[in-house]
């Protein structure tokens, strides 16, 4: 691992190093070229040619490769080339009148540079062995009776290589940090990138994406599979061009719709939204397209395996009243006692209606795509249910309490609606403990135009290990019940865009039927 993060950070240097390599050929070129003009050497003029035309070979030389497999590394040939240039700095300012000379100057850039590229604590050490030399130098300067330069101004200038090698070293930390994050960022997008690709290529449904002129920039194989070789980038698609300007205008591109392409002729439902909403109308379009076909035929092979399982359900259930009416018509002939007779008649008659009732429920439940949604109002609706079944008197019409403000109204059909609350209210009437109020119906408004229909009674409840089947076909607690009446009343809800579900007792069974409160 460290040895992967220091070769990562050597990449991230390898350009600074080249940048500095370059500056350090170019100041040893000038040396050498135009020492002489730039006032340097004015004390020892071979001296400084020497030191001059010696550290433009060095940094020639160290500037190539080979450079750092001879040394062992990039760490140690950059310790060797700044020690060699604080050795040759320090002999060209003591040769070219000491700091006034303005060599300190340059050396700060070399620790601005050492900041950047050196690794650790090793900009500190180049700035104590810029410090040492300059120090060093106004010394000699100082024993040799030459002029000396003011104490004051050589420490502020030793102060400043600390400061210049401390700063450019946090500053280039933080810059590879930012850096190195970025970095991260980026492959994560890009990888992120890759699985979004891979996810809309597998995607059963189509998916085109339109820039800001309308054109495609972008399909997957399923919408080329719909279009034919009509899709491609940069094609016009003009069934789909009033809805992808209704969705980058947000005029209700968002809603699904269904058209018929060419020349497939195949039935879709289209959608589109905006790629990035914070974009506006600039920004791209993405269409999204289902096959209807391929959905019905989802739906008739759902519809195909719910028929059979509740085919062999209801067989199995029509067996035991059957093998019950064929036992008793063979008994009856046989028996001559009047009062077994009427027995075996009043078997044969039971388990007869019995069968009727499940005929009929299953009857109904193959009528539950035949739909006439309305804005049904709910206070009429459920106090004309309430009035059949309390055909008794006043006494059981007290058990009902309904509470459902007028205007309140459920978007369902009739019929389907009449045949929900009844079996509904049916079961709670079983299960009630019969007194005033023992069954509450009451209607809530919610947001978003949704409206809760609310049947609670008073008995014991639902146990809970009961709870997860009071939904099945043939599930049943009643000796005289079919078992379908629930499942039937939550298809017809389906079928009608709402929902039947089972609340938590309160305190007894509680149903809920919600839906929208208009078509």
């Amino acid at each position: 691992m460290t040895v992967s993060a220091s070769a990562h950070a050597d990449t991230l240097r390898a350009v600074p190093r080249r940048i500095f390599n370059a500056f350090r050929l170019t100041v040893a070129g000038l040396l050498v070229v135009a020492g002489a003009e730039l006032g340097l050497g004015g004390e020892h003029r071979e001296l400084f040619s020497i030191a001059a035309w010696v550290y433009a070979v060095f940094a020639f030389v160290t500037g190539f490769p080979i450079a750092v497999r001879l040394l062992g590394g990039v760490a140690m040939l950059f310790r060797l080339q700044f020690v060699v240039d604080i050795a040759v700095l320090t002999v060209i300012m003591a040769v070219s009148g000491g700091q006034a000379s303005g060599v300190a100057v340059l050396m700060m850039v070399y620790l601005a540079a050492a900041g950047v590229l050196a690794e650790g604590r090793m900009p500190v050490f180049f700035a104590a062995l810029a410090t040492l030399s300059v120090l060093g130098e106004n010394a000699w300067r100082q024993l040799g009776a030459t002029s000396a330069y003011d104490w004051a101004r050589i420490g502020v200038v030793c102060v400043a290589f600390f400061a210049i090698a401390i700063t450019a070293r946090w500053l280039a930390l933080r810059a590879r940090t930012q850096e190195t994050l970025a970095e991260e960022r980026g492959e994560a997008l890009d990888r992120q990138q890759a699985i979004n690709e891979r996810i809309i290529e597998d995607m059963p449904d189509g998916v085109l994406v339109f820039d800001a002129e309308g054109c495609v920039r972008q399909l997957n194989p399923t919408a080329e599979a719909l279009f034919g070789e009509r899709a491609h980038p940069g094609a016009h698609l003009p069934e789909l061009a009033a809805l992808v300007v209704a969705a980058r205008y947000g005029q209700g591109g968002s809603d699904a719709q269904q058209m018929q392409l060419e020349p497939s002729g195949k039935f879709v439902r289209c959608r589109a939204v905006r790629a990035d909403p914070a974009e506006g109308a600039a920004g791209d379009v993405v269409v999204y397209l289902t096959d209807l076909d391929e959905v019905q035929k989802q739906i008739q092979q759902q519809k195909l395996a719910a028929l059979g399982r509740l085919t062999a359900s209801m067989a199995h259930e029509i067996r035991n009243p059957l093998t019950a009416v064929t036992q008793a018509a063979d008994l009856i002939g046989e028996e001559k006692r009047a009062e077994v007779q009427q027995r075996l008649v009043r078997i044969i008659q039971d388990n007869s209606r019995r069968i009727e009732r499940m005929v009929r429920d299953v009857l109904a439940l193959g009528r539950r795509d035949e739909v006439v949604r309305e804005a049904l109002p709910l206070a009429p609706a459920l106090a004309g249910v309430v009035d059949e079944l309390t055909l008794a008197g006043a006494a059981e019409r007290a058990i009902y309490a309904i509470d459902v403000a007028e205007g309140v109204t459920l978007c369902i059909d009739r019929a389907h609606f009449h045949q929900i609350i009844v079996n509904l209210l049916g079961n709670a009437r079983r299960y009630c403990s019969g007194q005033g109020g023992a069954i509450r119906i009451d209607a809530l408004r919610r947001a978003g135009g949704r409206v809760e229909l609310h049947v609670r009674d008073d008995g014991p409840g639902i146990e809970a290990s009961r709870r997860n089947g009071v939904f099945e076909p043939f599930y049943t607690t009643d000796p005289k019940g079919t078992g379908l009446g629930l499942y039937i009343a939550r298809e017809l809800a389906e079928a009608n865009g709402a929902a039947l579900e089972l609340a938590p007792d309160d305190p007894g069974a509680h149903f809920v039927l919600s839906g929208r409160s208009r078509p």
